[in-house]
């Protein structure tokens, strides 16, 4: 597993303003709206952070014109935000892809369509080309052996 303790500090903050913005808010807005606002919470609490940042796509050695574009971007982790009425395995799928191919470490998923922030954090490992959930702790919350082949909680590079 590579060394993720190193973000839980910053996890936390990102967390602590999607909290700020949620409770101001509310829930049912559109994506772009809680976007525009925890980007600038985030900036308020002194956090650098970059907005709809594109991700370049390479198929063999040939870089595609498509593009992908991420929500936000703090300190090297990865947010991608929801307003929906919960967290499924696409939004899951597109974070860990986002994850591989920027090579990042740490993302973050976070769900404003409900009455209570929903989150969860995931890691890449690019020697296993493998995302995991993990804890608040960054502690892996299950082990490959622990899954029945569903990939939920453990994703491969080909979601």
């Amino acid at each position: 597993m590579v060394d993720v303790y190193q973000y839980k500090e910053t996890v936390y903050k990102i967390i602590g303003a999607a909290m700020e913005v949620h409770s101001n808010l509310k829930f049912g807005l559109l994506e772009a709206v809680y976007q525009e606002a925890l980007a600038y919470e985030l900036k308020a609490r002194g956090l650098d952070c970059q907005t709809e940042m594109l991700v370049k796509v390479y198929y063999k050695d040939m870089l595609l014109n498509k593009r992908y574009r991420m929500d936000i971007i703090v300190d090297d982790v990865i947010v991608e935000l929801k307003s929906s009425t919960k967290i499924v395995s696409a939004h899951r799928a597109q974070l860990c892809n986002y994850l591989r191919l920027t090579k990042k470490k740490v993302g973050v998923i976070l769900n404003f369509g409900t009455d209570t922030l929903q989150g969860e954090r995931w890691v890449y490992d690019e020697d296993t080309n493998l995302c995991q959930l993990v804890d608040k702790n960054m502690n892996p919350l299950y082990s490959k052996e622990d899954l029945f082949g569903d990939g939920t909680m453990y994703m491969d590079g080909c979601n």
